[in-house]
């Protein structure tokens, strides 16, 4: 049963990319070190990939945002697309 696009948990989807990122990173160190019994594993992987879905999605706007930018002739931003429409 896969779903396209899954939802990422509240908890996660309230987090900023620092601390999804720091998160992500604690639960791989675990993992790589064998730190957690089998189903704790498969809990942490379900995480880890909600984790990284939510830092994408992160990336994704930020890039976005900054493709929306519109620089001036001295080269720094003189308006955003919303103010430009």
């Amino acid at each position: 049963m896969s779903d396209a696009n899954p939802v990422i948990p509240e908890d996660i989807a309230k987090l900023s990319f620092e601390e999804a990122l720091g998160q992500l990173e604690n639960l791989v160190r675990q993992l790589e070190q064998g730190q957690v019994g089998l189903d704790d594993a498969i809990a942490s992987y379900e995480r880890g990939a909600a984790l990284k879905r939510h830092c994408a999605e992160k990336l994704r706007a930020a890039e976005e945002r900054i493709e929306k930018i519109t620089l001036g002739a001295d080269g720094k931003p003189a308006a955003t697309a919303t103010e430009i429409e």
